[in-house]
């Protein structure tokens, strides 16, 4: 195989894609009645069990968490390969800045102290949610479950039991708002329960949606949401060596923010999609902090309603005014150095 190295550079921003936020929205959905016929049942049966051994839902809801963090920007976090360019950074930042993560990096960031305040789950099958806290972890599985002791876990009604019985700390609820008629008239007979958080079908769409409906969060800032395989040391679609990436099957070419080629699953292009559908109709901040992935990008160059920067940048610009703490506090003394004397 034949490889080179290349100067990473981002490509210019554009408003003028091929693409209408129609026809973003219908390629995101696209995929949405073959998951309904595969994964309903085991829904409603989850929903079942966990309303009969932890409910009632409405008792710890999401809705606890309603305007708690009104007006702060958010860094919202998935599992992608380009975490490993910035999850150190995360343990330093301003201490009001709130971190929500997706379950799969749980391990990745306990082990990077990283400091996160809500952990978010989606996934309802059995073994693949037990898996995501600690699915490709250095340490053994006891010390991260017993980490979930001192954390909370943002669950849709639907995760399965088995990732509830097996978190040690706290719970808050959600419902999925589910195409058809059906979800909802089932879910009602188990429990009226409507604290919704649309996602896109994945987890860090519920993440955004839990940060920007319910905390409040009018900037997002995102990190490891690549949603296509990193092509640098080796080609995976996590920031660590999983199992699931041994066997990458049917992809798809993209470009990235850079404007190269990568692959990516049909089904993550399909997210992709979700996302620039979302930031050019829905209010709001969005800056992509991954430093790599498919987020934002297309071939006419990089989408103007979702900043590019790396996670360094953005933190700089909350953290600009510690530089000036010898001056508020001792501002006899003349010991600043020449470049922190101002700003600009």
């Amino acid at each position: 195989m034949r490889t080179s190295n290349i100067i990473l550079e981002l490509q210019p921003y554009t408003s003028q894609i091929a693409f209408t936020p129609k026809q973003m929205y219908a390629n995101a959905c696209s995929a949405d009645n073959e998951t309904l016929a595969r994964w309903l049942d085991t829904w409603l049966s989850n929903i079942s069990d966990n309303q009969k051994r932890f409910g009632p839902f409405k008792d710890n809801s999401v809705g606890n968490l309603w305007r708690s963090k009104e007006g702060l920007p958010c860094i919202i976090a998935g599992a992608g390969p380009s975490l490993t360019n910035n999850i150190h950074l995360l343990k330093d930042r301003p201490a009001w800045l709130p971190l929500v993560s997706c379950l799969h990096s749980f391990h990745a960031m306990e082990d990077a102290d990283a400091r996160v305040d809500y952990y978010v789950t989606l996934d309802a099958g059995a073994d693949i949610t037990t898996e995501e806290v600690t699915e490709g972890a250095k340490k053994p599985e006891i010390e991260y479950w017993e980490k979930t002791k001192e954390k909370t876990l943002i669950a849709f009604i639907g995760t399965s039991p088995k990732l509830i019985e097996k978190w040690q700390g706290k719970i808050l609820w959600y419902n999925a708002p589910i195409p058809g008629g059906k979800f909802k008239e089932e879910c009602d007979k188990i429990e009226p329960f409507n604290c919704w958080v649309s996602n896109g079908g994945h987890v860090l769409g519920a993440a955004f949606y839990i940060a920007k409906a319910w905390l409040g969060c009018p900037t997002s800032i995102f990190i490891g949401a690549d949603f296509a395989f990193s092509n640098r040391d080796k080609i995976r679609f996590h920031a660590w060596d999983s199992k699931y990436d041994e066997n990458i099957g049917q992809t798809i070419r993209w470009v990235d923010i850079w404007g190269n080629s990568v692959k990516t699953w049909p089904s993550y292009w399909n997210f992709a999609q979700w996302w620039a559908w979302v930031s050019k109709t829905l209010p709001g901040i969005y800056i992509n902090c991954s430093e790599d992935g498919i987020l934002g990008a297309f071939r006419e160059g990089n989408l103007d309603s979702i900043q590019q920067r790396s996670l360094a940048q953005m933190l700089e610009i909350y953290k600009m005014h510690d530089r000036f703490e010898h001056q508020a506090t001792k501002p006899d003394e003349f010991k600043t150095p020449e470049s922190q004397l101002i700003l600009i």
